[in-house]
């Protein structure tokens, strides 16, 4: 199955999307250096003989219209600083707002399905009627805005369209769900808003994917079972469960724990030390102060952020056993992405944690992606106009 990609960054969603056997055939991505972290893994990871399907360039400039009823998925990531808790919460007063460039996208590819990724800040009660806004784009892309027309015009045309009779000529059956990574096997508690759609001649019957992994299980391997710290070789009192939540015992789990940090870095060795090992190299200047904590080894990360020093929680340092802190190193943010060992981040430290925490993780990009190639291929065209009723 062929896939396209925008807003692509440096390869967390290319790769799940990858990883679930689609073929990337186009990808556009603004950012130099991200684009230069997908070209050096292209042989690695996407099995692709040069760059061609690789282009640096502003989206605006780009055209999809050769790919149109041609392309199986389209996906991506827009922009999320307009939406996001850290940033200045501009929505659609922010340039970097692209959701209008994703609908363009679709419009013209016309792909039998799509998915995009964006922060939970999307769902802020003040951002409400925008989202509705972007929802009803992604369901009506064939709809344009006009060029002087203000959001809020466009969006009563597209209710009318919406709720009208009329012939429509394509649209797309869009849902959305906040999920948190966690539950889904990544070590890392990363909430995003997950958008995934279907063309409305495929009798899709898609649902999101079961989370597999939670809290209650952790906790349970840890203060009644012991078993996640026998697994870790570490000494504790399981009198604490007692303390910790007495209804733990009585509980029967039927998921995974949650994947810790701990259970994905323990076996690389201290950064301080040099490893040889490609992007484990210690960052000093790590401190706590109100506000920049850091996360805990035995539980999910928190979410890994775009940037370096002093970011906003602390969710780019690990409070070590001995409750000093330090940064992470780009190769333990990578594995917490869920990233493979053999994906380098050729650039700067700094540079490289704006890629990873920009990033959807690769666990989760696989099992979303995964999901709707599953239904894809067990789905009916039922509308003749575009592909005469055909099963794929």
């Amino acid at each position: 199955m062929k896939s396209i990609e925008i807003f692509a960054g440096g390869g967390g969603l290319t790769l799940g999307v990858s990883n679930a056997g689609f073929k990337h055939v186009f990808l556009v991505e603004y950012d130099s250096d991200s684009v230069n972290t997908l070209r050096y893994n292209n042989k690695s990871h996407y099995n692709k003989k040069d760059f061609s399907w690789i282009h640096e360039n502003d989206i605006h400039n780009v055209g999809f219209s050769n790919y149109q009823y041609n392309i199986d998925l389209l996906c991506g990531g827009p922009p999320c600083q307009p939406f996001s808790i850290g940033g200045k919460h501009q929505a659609y007063n922010d340039k970097r707002d692209l959701f209008s460039e994703a609908s363009r996208a679709l419009n013209e590819i016309r792909p039998k399905a799509f998915v995009f990724e964006n922060v939970r800040g999307l769902l802020r009660k003040n951002f409400s009627k925008y989202f509705g806004y972007i929802l009803m784009q992604l369901t009506h892309p064939d709809l344009r805005k006009k060029e002087s027309e203000e959001w809020m015009k466009h969006l009563e045309r597209l209710e009318k369209y919406h709720t009208s009779t009329i012939a429509k000529d394509i649209q797309y059956n869009v849902v959305f769900r906040l999920v948190n990574a966690a539950d889904y096997g990544i070590p890392q508690k990363r909430e995003r808003v997950i958008i995934v759609g279907f063309r409305s001649d495929i009798n899709a019957k898609w649902s999101f994917p079961e989370p597999t992994h939670s809290k209650l299980s952790l906790d349970y391997s840890k203060w009644v079972s012991g078993e996640y710290w026998k697994r870790h070789n570490i000494k504790t009192n399981l009198k604490q469960a007692q303390i910790f939540n007495p209804s733990l015992s009585e509980i029967s789990y039927n998921k995974k724990p949650w994947v810790t940090i701990r259970d994905v870095i323990s076996d690389l060795p201290d950064p301080r030390r040099n490893t040889g090992i490609i992007n484990h190299i210690y960052q000093s200047g790590a401190r706590i102060y109100p506000g920049h904590t850091g996360s805990i080894l035995d539980e999910p990360s928190k979410t890994i952020k775009a940037g370096g020093h002093g970011v906003p929680g602390g969710e780019n340092m690990i409070v070590l056993d001995n409750a000093s802190v330090r940064y992470l190193t780009v190769r333990e943010a990578a594995r917490i992405q869920t990233f493979p060992d053999d994906y380098i981040f050729p650039c700067s430290w700094t540079e490289s944690m704006r890629q990873i925490g920009n990033a959807v993780p690769v666990k989760l990009g696989q099992i979303i992606a995964d999901s709707v190639k599953e239904t894809l291929k067990s789905s009916v065209w039922s509308n003749n106009k575009y592909h005469g009723g055909k099963t794929f």
